[in-house]
This record gives structure tokens, sequence and C-alpha cells, in this order.
């Protein structure tokens, strides 16, 4: 399925929307199982990723390294 705003590169993950018609569902389900915030979130938010996982901590790590660098009261 064509899913115009993802972002995801990973084309042999089975949950990706490339590879069946049921968008970005078993992705998200995967996801929340598993403790895990998608690699879309991920690229959104911009930046260099500070850890090798992708669990809401991962996440909040992201955000908070991102927020060291420029607020985001100061955009």
């Amino acid at each position: 399925m064509n899913v115009p705003f993802c972002t995801c590169t990973d084309l042999k993950c089975p949950f990706n929307p490339a590879n069946h018609d049921k968008g970005c569902t078993p992705c998200i389900a995967k996801n929340l199982k598993e403790r895990e915030i998608p690699t879309c979130f991920f690229k959104a938010a911009g930046g260099e990723k500070p850890t090798p996982d992708w669990h809401y901590e991962d996440f909040a790590a992201l955000i908070q390294s991102l927020q060291e660098k420029t607020p985001f009261g100061d955009k």
C-alpha cells in the first residue's frame, strides 16, 4: 500500500506499509506491543538519534538532546 507520508526506509520490515494493504496499523500495533515509537516519529523530530533503540525512552532522549541544542521556545 502506498502511504505518502511514510518515511520508513526499512522495506524488509513486514510491517512497512509498502509490504501489505493495511496502511500503518500493523506498524503501530507492533510498536505499541514492544513499547517502541515508529521510525517516522524519530525522523519527524529530526536531529541525530542519541541511542541505538526505538523505545519510548529513546525518543525522549532524542527530544531532550534537541531541546539542549535549541530550546523549542526559541524558534
